[in-house]
C-alpha cells in the first residue's frame, strides 16, 4: 500500500513522519466532526500560521482553495523539494489571532 498524499504540497506522508489532521472548517466554526485531511504537520503549521479561523472557514475550507492561497502556495513549492520528513521551524511572522 502506498502512503497517503498530503494534500497541500503533493509529498506522500510516510508513517513514520510528523502527521497531523486538519479541520476543513475549523471546529471554533462549527467544523467539529466535519471533515478532515491528513496531512504532514509542518504544512498543518504553515496553514495555521498564515490564515485566520474565520478565513479558513469562509473562503479556505477545501485542499484546493488552501494551495491557491499565494504564501501557501509558495510556501508548498519550496516543500515540494524537500524529503517527506523534512522538518523545520514555519517560516514567517505567526499571524494576529
Amino acid at each position: 500500500m502506498s502512503d497517503p498524499v498530503c494534500p497541500l504540497c503533493l509529498r506522500p506522508i510516510p508513517n513514520d513522519v510528523p502527521q497531523s489532521l486538519h479541520h476543513l472548517i475549523p471546529k471554533l466554526k462549527g467544523g467539529k466532526g466535519g471533515p478532515v485531511i491528513l496531512m504532514h504537520h509542518i504544512c498543518h503549521r504553515e496553514i495555521h500560521a498564515t490564515l485566520t479561523e474565520t478565513e479558513l472557514a469562509r473562503e479556505y475550507n477545501t485542499a484546493d482553495a488552501l494551495r491557491m492561497h499565494p504564501r501557501l502556495a509558495k510556501f508548498a513549492k519550496w516543500i515540494s523539494k524537500r524529503p517527506p520528513g523534512f522538518a523545520s521551524k514555519v517560516p514567517g511572522k505567526r499571524r494576529k489571532r
